[in-house]
């Protein structure tokens, strides 16, 4: 069995959305203050499937392909 990473990466957000990796930086920056993170934790497939309104299917079909 395969184990799919549970956090998201800016290259991830720039693969899924279209946009620039520095993009996936600044939403991942927005998205820890939405959730209360601290600046060292993670974002979770959950989370920003959660914030981004993309589906958590999606976000885990990327995530199995590029592991």
């Amino acid at each position: 069995m395969k184990i799919v990473r549970a956090c998201i990466y800016p290259k991830d957000i720039q693969c899924i959305t279209g946009r620039s990796e520095r993009y996936g930086r600044k939403l991942l920056n927005t998205m820890k203050l939405h959730f209360g993170k601290q600046k060292h934790q993670f974002i979770t497939s959950e989370e920003f499937a959660e914030y981004s309104g993309i589906k958590l299917e999606i976000v885990n079909e990327y995530l199995r392909k590029v592991s």
